[in-house]
């Protein structure tokens, strides 16, 4: 459902608009919350954190619309807004434009290309809120957000709606770039980051390319997870496509030593507890995912060979039919009691 934050000093807006969209409402497609001036919408913006866009007159009392521009980044960096006033010349439009504002709709309201102007707001809207998302699951992203992003996610309320704690089936990719710690010990630390950050930059794009999100970097690993349809399916296309993308990485020449970058992964799938875990007292909480399935992916990792894609006996009956796989053999693992069949996915 996307909630709208109408704001006209029009007394029979408000009736125009439930009527218009009486449809939508009834159905929860849309949730419209009402002010008379650009302070009001500012109080607005404060009691529903969760808006979406917002639709604004521009001549109003207290405060215009072109006012209220200014302060909706500070107020809600999120929440887009479209004018919609009866001063559709150039000059109005280029001022709302400058101060932030997503689309510009002259009255009199044609309603439909309304609709369509809201639709592609919101659409515009969820990308951002995934995009928030995504940085709040990638700690080492933060360093590159604005600071009034950062506030808005440390609001509570936003923070308890968009990431709860939960049980869920997904599946974990563990990636290792092999013989990358010898060699830390051998070339200047400059370098040594440069070439690290140039293979992941690597590894995470088809992270992405498969829906997966990248849940950590540890050291010289990564830790990736798959949610939703067909998870594992595609985390075992993720893992396949970074294999053959760091196999075209060439030798790489550091004075009289050279390294040729492969990799190492292990895939893992089941239940799993997703949510914010750390220390409250240092301030330090990662959203992150785990539990015994996530354990296995990291251990598999830790056995597979260079160039090596290790899936459990389990993983392998669900993957067996979309997969070439091969027999590797039992593993004795960390905290396991028993031996585990492993299998490796050749293509």
């Amino acid at each position: 459902m996307a909630k709208i934050l109408v704001v006209d000093d029009e007394a029979d807006l408000e009736v125009l608009v439930k009527q218009k969209f009486r449809k939508k409402i009834r159905e929860n497609i849309y949730e419209f919350v009402f002010a008379q001036n650009g302070q009001e919408a500012l109080d607005r913006v404060k009691e529903h954190p969760d808006l979406d866009i917002i639709l604004s007159d521009i001549n109003m009392p207290v405060m215009d619309g072109l006012t209220l521009l200014t302060h909706l980044p500070e107020a809600n960096p999120a929440v887009k807004a479209v004018v919609v006033s009866a001063y559709g010349d150039l000059q109005n439009i280029r001022a709302a434009m400058n101060r932030g504002a997503f689309d510009f709709v002259v009255k009199p309201v044609d309603f439909e290309d309304l609709e369509v102007t809201m639709e592609k707001t919101i659409e515009h809207v969820r990308q951002i809120q995934q995009t928030i998302k995504a940085i709040k699951e990638n700690n080492i992203l933060k360093m590159y957000v604005d600071e009034n992003v950062l506030n808005f996610m440390n609001n509570k309320e936003f923070e308890n709606t968009l990431l709860k704690n939960e049980m869920l089936e997904a599946s974990v990719l563990f990636v290792d770039v092999c013989g990358f710690t010898a060699l830390t010990e051998q070339i200047p630390a400059n370098e040594v980051v440069k070439l690290l950050n140039s293979l992941f930059d690597k590894i995470v794009k088809e992270v992405i390319a498969q829906g997966g999100h990248v849940d950590k970097f540890m050291g010289d690993a990564v830790m990736a997870v798959f949610r939703g349809d067909f998870h594992l399916d595609r985390g075992i296309d993720a893992a396949l496509a970074i294999r053959h993308a760091l196999s075209d990485v060439q030798e790489i020449a550091f004075g009289d030593k050279t390294y040729k970058p492969a990799i190492s992964i292990g895939v893992n799938s089941g239940e799993m507890v997703s949510g914010n875990i750390g220390s409250e007292s240092l301030k330090r909480l990662d959203y992150t995912v785990i539990g015994d399935a996530v354990n296995l992916a990291q251990r598999l990792q830790s056995a597979a060979k260079p160039g090596q894609i290790l899936i459990t006996e389990q993983v392998y009956n669900r993957a067996k039919e979309s997969f070439n796989c091969a027999a590797v053999g039992e593993f004795t693992l960390k905290n396991k009691a028993n031996p585990v069949m492993t299998y490796e996915v050749i293509d």
